[in-house]
């Protein structure tokens, strides 16, 4: 389960965000590419920009539900 403790600094404010469990296993970009990026230098994903509509917060629901290390969470502020 994701730590809000432990999520990246990048991570754009908001509800979702990405912590070090990450693994950079790419799932995230490809199931929300409009909320998630890789961060290159680190090789980690990030929210980037915050969900804008019920299309965008699905998307978002479904990476984190996925996530295989549970490195997504929806409890940030």
């Amino acid at each position: 389960m994701a730590d809000v403790a432990n999520k990246y600094e990048i991570n754009t404010t908001g509800k979702f965000y990405v912590d070090n469990q990450c693994i950079d296993c790419d799932l995230c970009r490809q199931t929300a590419p409009d909320n998630f990026k890789r961060n290159e230098e680190g090789g980690y994903s990030y929210v980037f920009k915050q969900p804008e509509g019920s299309e965008e917060e699905a998307r978002c629901e479904d990476a984190k539900k996925d996530c295989p290390v549970d490195a997504i969470g929806s409890d940030g502020g």
